[in-house]
């Protein structure tokens, strides 16, 4: 299994605490996660939670270009070519390990250096704390695959200001370091090399609360360079706030820049399926808990198991890679959400 837990937690002599290690080295597939490791990941979670020693939890990635670019979503495509009936489990383990984290008593601090997509946020968004550095990027692209941002992401994506989470949950757009700064995805950026150096501090410091966690972190922290992503915010608040699919590409369309329409053009490549129901959810996990937004997330995933679209999508991106998907329905964006579908 391609899942270091070899290394407990780390304990310094003469310091009260330890903490507790998790590093993801599945390099070769960006540290995509597959059922084996959330599973393992879960139990650590699970064992560190009851045990005193721990002070608090690290999850970093070893070196390469990513953290984590999400789910082994290629698994997924060969369970159901196969019919596997544990298909739908990899997914809910995946979501009960969002739930840990995010219900995690003690600091769970989240080292995003390298590509963090998908269930990447998963495993970092919930916790405590986030850091960046200036080789993250960060994407939520799951609508280009015919599927919806999920993993907490309809707690979190519409939290963020100026609708910029309906814009990044619909358009699957990649955005640097500086922009998850700007939004709040994470709570700083310190420099790669730093972040060993980080962790030793961590380690030799008694942690009482989260805040003492804060303070030791921007001792580490590194300035960014201003948003590019901030200067459209003005045209995404406006566009991105409008009520259907249908609206919002039409206030794109009409607005009077290109980076507008362009994005309009972008949208009206994903699943027009993808983009009604990541909207609705966006709309109602507004209005709800984490634990709720979760279970609307379980509903969800079950409609999309059974779609053409999600494994479409999975077909033109990973197998074949033609990046020709027949989505089905071909349907303009602006049909109606069938809610009976993901309802209780």
């Amino acid at each position: 299994m391609q899942f270091n837990t070899d290394i407990d937690f780390v304990e310094i002599p003469g310091v009260k605490g330890n903490l507790g290690i998790i590093t993801l080295q599945r390099q070769q597939a960006l540290n995509a996660l597959s059922h084996e490791m959330c599973l393992a990941f879960s139990q650590k979670l699970i064992t560190w939670r009851k045990k005193d020693a721990i002070k608090a939890v690290i999850i970093q990635a070893a070196p390469g270009r990513a953290f984590c670019a999400g789910g082994d979503i290629r698994a997924a495509y060969e369970k159901k070519i196969k019919n596997d009936s544990t298909l739908v489990d990899f997914f809910q383990d995946e979501y009960e390990l969002n739930r840990q984290i995010f219900h995690f008593p003690k600091p769970y601090i989240a080292f995003l250096d390298g590509i963090t997509m998908g269930g990447g946020a998963g495993i970092s968004i919930h916790g405590s704390h986030c850091v960046g550095t200036p080789n993250m990027s960060f994407a939520m692209p799951e609508t280009s695959i015919g599927f919806f941002p999920d993993v907490g992401a309809s707690y979190f994506l519409p939290r963020l200001p100026f609708k910029m989470g309906y814009y990044l949950g619909l358009t699957g757009v990649v955005i640097r370091y500086n922009d998850c700064l700007a939004l709040g995805l994470i709570d700083a950026v310190i420099s790669a090399d730093a972040q060993a150096l980080l962790i030793q501090r961590l380690a030799q410091t008694a942690l009482p609360n989260p805040q003492t966690v804060s303070d030791i972190i921007q001792e580490f922290s590194i300035t960014a360079p201003p948003s590019a992503l901030l200067s459209h915010r003005n045209e995404i608040e406006i566009c991105f706030s409008k009520d259907s699919m249908a609206e919002i590409i039409e206030a794109l369309e009409s607005a009077e820049n290109s980076w507008c329409r362009q994005t309009a053009e972008n949208i009206k490549t994903k699943s027009p399926s993808s983009l009604r129901m990541t909207l609705y959810a966006l709309q109602q996990g507004n209005h709800l808990d984490f634990d709720a937004c979760m279970a609307m997330e379980n509903r969800l995933l079950c409609y999309f198991l059974q779609s053409h679209d999600f494994f479409e999508g999975i077909r033109a991106a990973l197998i074949d890679k033609d990046h020709a998907p027949q989505w089905e329905p071909a349907l303009s964006p602006d049909a109606a959400v069938d809610v009976t579908k993901i309802k209780d």
